[in-house]
């Protein structure tokens, strides 16, 4: 800000308020537009101004009094850092980092997740395998051992805090008729610090979540709206940056993160895959299976526009193109499950069957004649005449090869002299 208020001091001060009315050369011809669109003073950038900035860099130190080589190199470094630093403040591709990073920690908690609740599960179903079966939710089946710890104490507490109140009977009730092996009080122990782990791990991964969810309504507010955060922040991971994917046309956006598949149909010449991780939007997901293939198309021609507004567009708040976006694949999804047929692209018209296409039209069905009976398209009528050539074929029965051809040459010389 302050250099930007230092140089238009001195251009006001140097061609404004002297009255001059040379040209002013500049390097960057962005700039040059600012200056005479903001100062009304002249500019021109061409190869000559550039030649002479060259110079006049290569120069430097004699055309400055008192300036070193040493202080111009420092002078260099020290712009340069400043305008680095700048750069990534500011950058759109170092915002959406923080998605790539938070999406990457968020399928390695779910892993995470998935093997210790599978270990707690094998090793406290020693104890009590019938827990398993009734409480099948991993969160829930933790919290409750660290309620109840041993089987015996099940029926002696309240277990309606952590499960509904038939599912706490149930466990009750399979207590008492468990066929499971005894604890110890060490092993009960590490038991519960596993599951204790497993309930930070859960709580941990819900704020993530959140945070994901925030930050992409923030970054990508369009693409959230038309695909979800979930499958939005894993397409700007594959992608690289938001730029990148914007950057992407849409039927990359369909197949990405199904690109071994692709190479493999490729080099086989079999189908290629009709979708990737969009698959996996909600709007594909509400599809049936006969009509995946199309939904993620269109889902992922909206998904590009919605991607180009988030990372291109100025002043982008909330969700615009996006929810218009998601609305108009819901609709199209409609029409197709009710067998109708919709437009595309451009302003094609509505589904309008022409009759000339359909079997029971009116002016296909054969005439029937006055005696009543039905006329058939395979047979000609009675007393029809019959064609030229089929009298031509009749008429050349009998004649030799010779013959023949000499009865052609003399038709063919007969119809040139009637043209003529």
């Amino acid at each position: 800000i302050n250099a930007e208020y230092m140089g238009k001091k001195f251009l006001k001060k140097t061609f404004t308020a002297q009255d001059l009315q040379d040209t002013l050369a500049v390097q960057d011809a962005k700039l040059g537009g600012l200056i005479k669109k903001k100062l009304e003073i002249p500019c021109i950038h061409d190869d000559k101004v550039d030649e002479i900035l060259r110079g006049i860099r290569e120069q430097i130190c004699e055309l400055v009094e008192g300036l070193t080589e040493k202080n111009y190199h420092q002078m260099a470094l020290g712009l340069a850092h400043t305008l680095s630093r700048h750069t990534l403040k500011f950058s759109a591709d170092k915002i959406d980092v923080m998605v790539i990073q938070a999406i990457g920690l968020l399928d390695e908690l779910d892993k995470e997740l998935n093997t210790y609740a599978m270990r707690v599960k094998e090793w406290y179903g020693w104890h009590f395998p019938e827990l398993a079966k009734t409480v099948t939710d991993n969160l829930q089946y933790a919290r409750l051992i660290l309620l109840m710890g041993l089987r015996e104490n099940a029926t002696s507490m309240d277990l309606t805090t952590v499960v509904a109140e038939d599912v706490a009977a149930q466990v009750k009730d399979a207590a008492i008729h468990s066929m499971g092996v005894g604890l110890t009080e060490e092993d009960l122990t590490n038991i519960k610090s596993l599951c204790e782990e497993v309930i930070a791990t859960s709580e941990y991964r819900a704020q993530l979540s959140d945070y994901l969810r925030n930050r992409m309504n923030a970054i990508a507010p369009n693409l959230t709206a038309m695909v979800g955060e979930l499958v939005g922040s894993r397409l700007i991971s594959h992608a690289g940056s938001l730029i990148n994917l914007a950057k992407s046309p849409a039927s990359t956006i369909q197949i990405l993160g199904a690109e071994k598949a692709l190479f493999v149909a490729l080099k086989t010449k079999a189908k290629t895959p009709k979708y990737g991780l969009i698959y996996h939007a909600a709007v594909v997901g509400h599809a049936g299976a006969e009509h995946k293939g199309k939904i993620a198309r269109i889902a992922a021609c909206q998904a590009a526009l919605s991607t180009r507004v988030d990372a291109l567009g100025e002043g982008v708040t909330g969700p615009t193109i996006g929810a218009t976006g998601r609305e108009a694949v819901e609709y199209k999804l409609r029409k197709l499950e009710a067998g109708e047929a919709y437009t595309v692209s451009g302003r094609g018209k509505e589904h309008k069957t022409d009759p000339k296409y359909v079997p029971e039209a009116e002016h296909l069905k054969h005439p029937k004649p006055a005696g009543g009976q039905e006329l058939s398209m395979k047979r000609p009528l009675e007393g029809a005449e019959e064609p030229a050539k089929k009298k031509r074929k009749e008429g050349e029965e009998g004649l030799s090869k010779e013959e023949r051809k000499a009865l052609k040459k003399a038709r063919k010389a007969a119809a040139a002299a009637a043209e003529e």
